[in-house]
């Protein structure tokens, strides 16, 4: 006789659905820390008792709390040293980090000895090892101009100042004498714009003339004659990453004339002409993955193969001029190799390494974005590169209102994670930078902001306003931290680097400002 297997059990119901069976989750343990600092093994503050399953977040936050000698938030690694054993493999772990939470990572780790009643030591290591000064005071007032001051940008290395004014000159600054250094003679209308490239060997300038001039920014020296081609004059400046070319990056110029121009730097040729924008091209840029972004008037961003100088997309969706761009990869792409160390590379190859180390530090936590504001009184954030490829349907992330008039001006803070926009509606806006959501308006000023700049540790914000000021914000309070006066008039440029401001406007002077 075959063997009958036995019947499958009966499902048990109640009322006739299915009975619901509850886990019954084992609360989690009370467990006694002792918070020390990862530099001497000083203790932070007196062990505490909190429970295993606090977040890593979560301690972060304590922490910042207990450290009552410190008024920002600041970043902490965390880790707890195991204890030794004996016969234990020398490849063993030494310590663990904490990633979710203690239970996690130290409880419930399999080659631990820990129990709950043990005090847990747990290492805290601060990622932010440097801090910006906010500025208080005007430190110099360089005169020089003899017409207002339209463009200013430091140097990677933050030792020299390069400006440009209507006076058709470009000057240098030499920003530890805080002195004059040379004067760049060759344009023949106003300077409009001024561009160092990342491993400070050169400095561009556009003018009104629609000539890209080159200059050694020891010698003040003109690097052979301009580079002609556009017909109109020259409305924004872009260098290659070195992270890509560290030997001799080449140089993007877009201009009113409606096109894009790409020129070797050695040669001083014009490699390709990008056309195809039916009004200005206001804004390029020059992304870390090899793309180059146009913004133009005519109300669309174009996004091109800068390898081939090939279209790939066509971005349509703002009502009227795009007039800015930023990537949250500027302030790296800026500085190249250079970070709050100020460590020269020794060849080429080290400034590519380091660049590209600090590139990918920085898109660890995720893609590359581009954020557009226009005079239609919007922003857009944009994720062309999310998967790696170009996708088929390119629509923004996300759309930023808010603005009652024209968007001035947008930027990313260095860390990528917030985004700013100034606007001819007075204000400030936050948002931000990975979802474009709105975060807080600031308001104090009285006329159009024009411009704005972060400093090196994303901790401040600094504004310049048709009101003649300049305005550093508190991003806790969302309240003005320091203002600024001291300019005549109109402030049309702002820089930020190390602990220094640099500013200047309609009332021709060059202003420093710092702590």
């Amino acid at each position: 006789m075959a063997t009958r297997l036995p019947p499958p059990k009966r499902q048990k119901l109640d009322n006739g659905a299915p009975r619901v069976v509850e886990k019954i989750e084992r609360p989690s343990p009370n467990i006694l820390v002792q918070f020390v600092s990862d530099d001497d093994n000083t203790p932070i503050a007196p062990a505490v008792s909190l429970p295993a399953n606090v977040t890593r977040e979560g301690l972060e936050a304590l922490v910042n709390k207990l450290n009552k000698d410190d008024d920002d938030s600041v970043p902490f690694l965390f880790h707890v040293n195991l204890p030794s054993v004996e016969g234990a493999s020398t490849s063993a772990p030494t310590r663990v980090v904490i990633s979710k939470s203690i239970e996690d990572d130290v409880l419930n780790h399999s080659s631990n000895s820990f129990t709950e009643e043990d005090v847990i030591t747990v290492h805290c290591a601060p990622q932010s090892v440097f801090r910006v000064r906010p500025a208080t005071r005007c430190s110099s007032t360089l005169g020089g101009h003899t017409s207002p001051i339209l463009c200013a940008a430091f140097s990677p290395t933050g030792d020299f100042l390069a400006t440009g004014s209507g006076d058709a000159n470009a000057r240098l600054w030499n920003l530890t004498t805080e002195t004059p250094s040379h004067v760049l003679t060759g344009h023949k209308g106003w300077v409009l714009c001024v561009e160092w490239d990342a491993l400070e060997r050169k400095v561009a300038t556009g003018g009104h003339d629609g000539h890209v001039r080159l200059w050694d920014p020891k010698t003040g020296v003109a690097l052979g004659d301009a580079m002609k081609g556009h017909t109109k004059w020259i409305t924004s400046l872009s260098w290659e990453p070195i992270h890509i070319n560290a030997s001799s990056p080449r140089l993007a110029s877009s201009s009113k004339d409606c096109t894009v121009r790409v020129w070797n730097s050695s040669t001083r040729r014009n490699e390709y002409t990008l056309g195809g924008h039916t009004a200005s091209v206001n804004v390029v840029k020059w992304a870390g993955n090899g793309v180059l972004y146009s913004a133009s008037s005519d109300r669309t961003i174009r996004v091109w193969d800068a390898a081939q100088g090939r279209l790939l997309h066509t971005l349509k969706d703002h009502a009227h001029w795009v007039t800015t761009l930023a990537l949250n990869t500027d302030f790296v792409l800026r500085t190249g190799p250079f970070d709050f160390k100020n460590k020269k590379p020794k060849s080429d190859e080290e400034a590519q390494q380091l660049a590209l180390a600090r590139y990918n530090s920085l898109l660890a936590g995720g893609p590359e974005v581009l954020i557009s504001g226009s005079d239609d009184h919007t922003l857009f954030l944009w994720s062309p590169f999310s998967t790696g490829q170009i996708q088929n349907s390119l629509k923004p992330t996300a759309r930023l209102t808010g603005h009652q008039r024209q968007v001035a001006h947008v930027a990313f803070s260095p860390d990528g994670r917030w985004a700013a926009s100034a606007s001819f509606d007075s204000s400030v806006r936050l948002w931000e930078g990975r979802t474009g959501k709105f975060v807080a308006t600031l308001r104090g000023h009285v006329g159009a902001v024009y411009r704005l700049t972060w400093s090196a540790d994303s901790r401040l914000l600094v504004s310049a306003s048709k009101d003649s000021t300049l305005k550093i914000w508190d991003l806790k309070t969302y309240k003005i931290k320091k203002d600024l006066p001291g300019h005549t008039d109109e402030v049309y440029c702002v820089d930020f680097v190390a602990d220094k401001i640099v500013s200047g406007g309609r009332d021709k002077v060059v202003k420093i400002w710092k702590n």
